[in-house]
């Protein structure tokens, strides 16, 4: 048994941040439900654990659980809903990977559930409609997350096939419009919470892709604050601080997400210098052109 843990926990640490996220996902499913299990045993399932992970509707209750803002988007109600999630994440996270890097990933993977989450929170708080169940109503699962790195992928590589069963080959950008119909056509169903969140994943996803296409990176701000938090974490009072570097050969699918990134970039100022001319160029983009022409 302590084999296989410490084979799982070789396996996290030395995956990327897909299978981190997968991981991730699955643990706090499994814990979760663990725990739910064993309070049940006791007679004390009256406090339903899970129900503190969720993201509620109402602004008041939000205020004493702030946490849920993150929590909800990797916890799940039910296997099925686990799988399909993700199976979803595994799939278009991969085809992620091919044209950007792992920490864009995990930065769009936060920012796409934040922007579900404010949707669902927005729509909850605004229409009518949501008025009567607006004090006991939750939004739980990874599906605004996956649903922005989804709509990335599609936006952003407009002309990217898929093979699917029983259809044939087909631009994934009409599999995620067909999805995105789909949800708009749901926001009044019973699962409405779920539908709306995914509309606010995949406006993300598309406003990522449009601006990576532009050079600039959304990702950023939100990568920053998690590398504030883990080093937060990490410092020991009392002791000198200490950064060690590790330096790894590159994966096929950083060097291409790597190479296409300085492409875009390239391609940017190369427009803006043809627009504007040189001097319109910051020094920044200058050095760029600089290094670019001496390759």
């Amino acid at each position: 048994m302590d084999g296989i843990f410490i084979n799982l926990k070789r396996k996290f640490c030395s995956g990327s941040i897909l299978t981190k996220l997968l991981f991730v996902n699955v643990g706090v499913f499994v814990l979760s439900h663990l725990i739910s299990v064993t309070l049940m045993l006791f007679k004390m399932d009256d406090f339903p654990f899970l129900l503190y992970l969720q993201l509620p509707a109402s602004p008041e209750l939000l205020l004493c659980r702030p946490w849920t803002l993150f929590t909800y988007m990797f916890a799940h109600f039910d296997f099925l809903h686990l799988l399909f999630n993700m199976l979803w994440l595994y799939w278009f996270g991969g085809l992620f990977l091919q044209f950007f890097n792992e920490r864009q990933l995990g930065g769009l993977y936060l920012l796409g559930g934040l922007a579900g989450a404010f949707f669902f929170l927005l729509a909850y708080n605004i229409f009518p409609y949501f008025q009567d169940v607006v004090s006991f109503s939750y939004l739980i699962g990874a599906s605004a997350s996956v649903m922005a790195v989804v709509f990335a992928v599609s936006f952003y590589r407009k002309d990217l096939e898929i093979n699917l069963f029983l259809i044939g080959r087909i631009k994934l950008i009409y599999l995620a419009i067909f999805t995105l119909a789909i949800d708009l056509l749901a926001i009044t169903s019973e699962n409405a919470g779920g539908h709306i969140a995914h509309i606010g994943g995949a406006l993300f996803g598309i406003w990522f892709a449009s601006r990576m296409s532009s050079g600039k990176d959304l990702t950023t701000s939100i990568n920053r604050l998690v590398d504030w938090c883990v080093n937060l974490f990490k410092r020991r009072p009392g002791r000198p601080k200490m950064r060690v570097t590790y330096k790894r050969n590159e994966t096929d699918y950083e060097y291409n997400a790597r190479k296409h990134q300085e492409t875009v970039e390239l391609d940017a100022i190369l427009d803006k210098l043809k627009r504007s001319g040189y001097e319109s160029l910051s020094a920044e983009e200058k050095k760029r052109l600089f290094d670019a022409s001496g390759k």
